[in-house]
């Protein structure tokens, strides 16, 4: 049957026409680039996954584990079940009970056809045996070849009679929010499966310094630790690491270590079964407004120094209230990125760094040396001066010398350097920026005060440059850090 218009209805006129004519082509011409972005929606995930898989693994590990402890048998002291108890406690565990035998599971993936795999740190962490299932089923048995629980990787080896099918990596920073990506691995102990989903972030931090996780909705569980994430190339530009959840499972928060900083600490690993990161003896942190003013700074970015201790830093030239501004040639926006840079560069490199101070910028050349030895070494005590008792209540603060009582008072050393925050108004900027009773001034205005009349020096200097702030650096336990307080 073929439907017509109704008699009664007009028939249109050559204006009309016209006009439906235009409407007709305005809606292609908009279509048209809906069509464009549909065709780059993948029909399916399938010719990628028969790619990939052969070179995803399931992980199982074993490990020998003390049962619950509790109380002990009661043995009356003397008695002649003393020993008796204590034999059988020493062979059985405190509460009587064999160590039992607990299992994990997790993913990984090859990297090389030699049987290098990649995974989660937490996977195989304290792990007595550790096997590896392919997807064709074959087991192997694999060795730990390092770890680095700074990023939760882990690099592991089988030996296998044949080459393996292994997987690249990409590069992550190519990766867009809103691409599509895969996910693959052993969810829940099911098996090999495969999920999909797209960049929903890049940059994300959880909780270590060198964090640069791709944040994704792809669906990741349990069991997935250590597996990769694959852009639509089946390149790996992301490990599986973590997820967001209220009650253990996808929600499509997802978080993989970026291939950025995986294939660096994988590359360590398997060159010096260790990681080696670059050091540049610093302590710093983040450049906010108002320290940036306090610091004459146009804007506030960059990684403010707050101590050099000896190290490769001191001995280029950096000095405390310094920022940070590039590092090797690459802008430093804060601190993340800084500590990033340094640590992915190799050791004992000589590289460029420009720092600001004191109203310009500078160029110095600064040879690494190696963190994991840096942190091995005990920390220098800060150098020490004397000062004569004074007191004086300014910007909100009680400041005072240190004086014997009152450094046993307020947990200070006597000889610490500077002036000691001996109270703090609870409605002043300086109790709302942090300062508290105990906090040590070792510096006003980027320089160096022993005595409270040296410190209303640096406020009297500050305002007559027109500062609207003083910059101080203030030690509490040791650790520094740099707080701007308004001189209005």
């Amino acid at each position: 049957m073929t439907l017509q218009a109704p008699s009664f209805l007009p028939q249109p006129g050559a204006a009309v026409r016209t006009a439906a004519a235009a409407l007709v082509g305005l809606s292609l011409v908009l279509g048209a680039p809906q069509g464009a972005e549909a065709q780059t929606r993948p029909d399916s995930f399938a010719g990628l996954a028969e790619q990939v898989s052969p070179s995803v693994v399931n992980i199982t590990t074993a490990t020998m584990v003390e049962t619950s402890t509790g109380p002990g048998p009661m043995v009356p002291e003397g008695s002649p079940f003393e020993d008796f108890f204590r034999d059988f406690l020493d062979r059985n565990g405190p509460d009587g009970r064999p160590p039992r035998r607990s299992s994990a599971l997790g993913s990984g993936f090859v990297i090389s056809e030699d049987g290098f795999i990649v995974t989660n740190n937490h996977v195989i962490e304290q792990a007595d045996e550790i096997t590896i299932e392919f997807f064709s089923g074959k087991e192997l048995s694999a060795e730990v070849i390092g770890t680095d629980p700074n990023t939760d990787l882990a690099l592991l080896k089988v030996e296998a009679d044949e080459p393996l099918p292994f997987v690249p990596w990409g590069n992550s920073g190519d990766a867009r929010v809103g691409d599509w990506v895969m996910a693959m691995g052993n969810p829940l102990g099911q098996g090999f499966s495969v999920s999909a989903g797209i960049v929903s972030a890049r940059g994300r931090a959880l909780s270590g310094s060198y964090d640069d996780y791709i944040q994704t909705d792809a669906a990741i569980n349990r069991g997935n630790s250590g597996g990769p994430l694959f852009n639509m190339d089946g390149e790996v530009i992301g490990v599986n690491t973590a997820i967001l959840s209220p009650n253990g499972g996808s929600i499509g928060i997802g978080f993989a270590m970026s291939s950025r900083v995986a294939q660096n600490v994988i590359d360590q690993l398997q060159r010096y079964g260790e990681t080696r990161r670059g050091w540049l003896g610093v302590r710093i942190q983040d450049v906010t407004d108002d320290l940036a003013e306090g610091l004459g700074l146009e804007e506030a970015r960059g990684a403010l120094v707050t101590d050099v201790p000896e190290g490769p830093a001191m001995e280029a030239g950096i000095e405390s209230g310094d920022v940070i501004l590039n590092f090797d040639g690459r802008d430093v926006e804060d601190t993340r990125s800084l500590v990033r840079q340094v640590g992915s560069t190799d050791v004992g490199k000589t590289v460029r760094v420009i720092v600001f101070r004191d109203g310009e910028t500078e160029t110095l050349r600064v040879t690494l040396a190696r963190r994991e030895e840096a942190e091995a070494m005990p920390a220098a005590a800060p150098a020490t001066e004397p000062e004569a008792p004074a007191q004086s209540e300014v910007l909100g603060m009680t400041l005072s010398a240190v004086t014997p009582d009152l450094a046993e008072e307020l947990g200070v050393s006597e000889d610490a350097a500077g002036i000691v925050v001996a109270e703090v108004d609870p409605a002043s900027e300086a109790h709302e920026k942090g300062l508290r009773a105990g906090d040590l001034i070792t510096e006003a205005g980027q320089q160096a005060v022993a005595t409270v009349a040296e410190f209303e020096e640096r406020m009297e200097e500050a305002r007559d440059a027109g500062r609207k702030s003083l910059l101080l650096l203030v030690r509490r336990n040791g650790e520094p850090r740099f707080v701007a307080l308004s001189l209005e």
